[in-house]
């Protein structure tokens, strides 16, 4: 069964409603993933996206903060929502297709802004999170699964637009590119998007303070689509929809595509 996946951090659901039903008309993937959806779940507004064919949802909201969503056209079923690191924020869901596969959608928080938790707490949230995904998927060894989220990381050095000068800027810190390669070993996880585009600049996120994010393009790889070993190699076709970031009122994330032929 064939089918193409997109993850997104919307930045508030409600608010980019029609920004979600753009995507929805003018790319249709089957399963789209949303990040900081920013809305209790009985307030997602479904109506517009089933009448897309988004007929199935599975989600954790929270009024005005974190929130995750996996709408599809596909019929999906829960199997899990995790609270890592106790925080009481609403940033994993999990979900089952028809064909077995589960697909993980994952808010990992942003950290804050000082990449110390002896005084930046949010930090200190940040690693423990990781810590607990990555125990949690050592003793849940994942098969046929899929991984999507805002991770809040950009691992590679041509992930970020200047390796060096953000080796101290929260996101980049050699400490967090750890902890998220200790996730991605305990799970058997591959980067799906860097084995289709294994070279060169690529980011999903420009932020919201540059007057023109285009022109500057000072951007990060923050948004990952991962799968367990056992069916990396039947992902494809993996690209990022720049061109959302200049939509009306946008995210300051774009979305990120890949194809699966399971």
């Amino acid at each position: 069964m064939p089918f193409t996946l997109a993850t997104w951090n919307i930045n508030s659901v409600r608010l980019r409603e029609g920004l979600v039903l753009k995507l929805m008309q003018e790319e249709a993937p089957d399963v789209l993933c949303l990040q900081e959806c920013k809305s209790p779940v009985d307030k997602i507004p479904l109506e517009g996206f089933a009448e897309l064919g988004y007929r199935h949802i599975v989600a954790r909201g929270q009024k005005g903060y974190n929130g995750v969503a996996i709408l599809s056209k596909l019929p999906i079923k829960e199997v899990a929502a995790e609270d890592f690191a106790d925080l009481g924020h609403a940033r994993h869901i999990a979900g089952q297709l028809e064909n077995g596969v589960t697909i993980h959608n994952f808010y990992v928080p942003a950290g804050g802004d000082k990449p110390d938790r002896e005084v930046n707490e949010k930090f200190g949230q940040k690693l423990d999170y990781l810590t607990e995904m990555r125990d949690w998927f050592k003793g849940n060894r994942p098969e046929k699964s899929i991984l999507v989220g805002d991770l809040n990381i950009a691992p590679r050095a041509d992930d970020v637009w200047d390796h060096k000068k953000m080796l101290k800027v929260v996101s980049h810190t050699p400490i967090e590119v750890e902890h998220l390669a200790e996730v991605q070993q305990a799970g058997d996880w591959a980067d799906v998007t860097r084995a289709d585009i294994p070279e060169g600049l690529l980011y999903s996120w420009w932020s919201y303070r540059a007057k023109d994010w285009d022109a500057a393009d000072k951007g990060r790889r923050l948004d990952h689509v991962w799968a367990t070993g056992d069916i990396k190699n039947s992902a494809h076709s993996s690209r990022v929809l720049r061109s959302a970031r200049g939509w009306e009122k946008p995210s300051d994330h774009a979305p990120v595509f890949a194809s699966f032929d399971l």
